[in-house]
């Protein structure tokens, strides 16, 4: 994970909920992959077998509200989707993704499907290469990229300790 994010867009509409992105009946399983063959089908049945590693999601208003489903951003990450950006998250979910370093980026971004954007976490940046459109957000504290950089809360602080041992 760098501070440099750069892919394809996937564009959802506002209050896409745990439930939407991975319906219950496929909790049943332990399986990683199989959770990921069907993250957001009720939005976009083609999504899972389209996204590509490093792509990021684009949304409107409360992305991930609903239950406190823990496996909605593993099934995310785990299908490629390297950062989203929303113009609001749920809490929890907020919470559960930067947990397993998936960076989520509060902006409201002019992009559609398809589009190619940059996003630079340090200097607080996301840039539409199709349309050359720049918006600054908030730059992420050098914590939080560390958390991000290591993968996940429980991976950095077991680089801490291991690095205080």
């Amino acid at each position: 994970m760098t501070c440099n994010i750069k892919g394809k867009v996937w564009k959802f509409r506002d209050s896409i909920d745990t439930d939407v992105i991975i319906p219950g009946r496929y909790l049943r399983t332990f399986s990683l992959d199989e959770l990921a063959s069907h993250v957001m089908e009720g939005e976009d049945p083609e999504f899972s077998k389209n996204v590509q590693k490093g792509d990021i999601i684009v949304a409107g208003w409360n992305f991930g509200c609903g239950s406190s489903r823990e496996q909605a951003p593993v099934a995310l990450k785990h299908a490629g989707v390297r950062a989203i950006v929303a113009k609001s998250f749920a809490r929890i979910f907020y919470r559960n993704a930067i947990n397993i370093g998936l960076p989520l980026i509060v902006a409201d971004i002019d992009a559609e499907k398809g589009d190619e954007v940059m996003i630079n976490l340090e200097e607080g940046v996301i840039k539409n290469i199709n349309t050359g459109k720049t918006v600054t957000i908030q730059p992420f504290h050098s914590f939080m990229l560390e958390i991000l950089q290591d993968g996940g809360l429980v991976k950095h602080y077991l680089n801490e300790k291991e690095q205080k041992s």
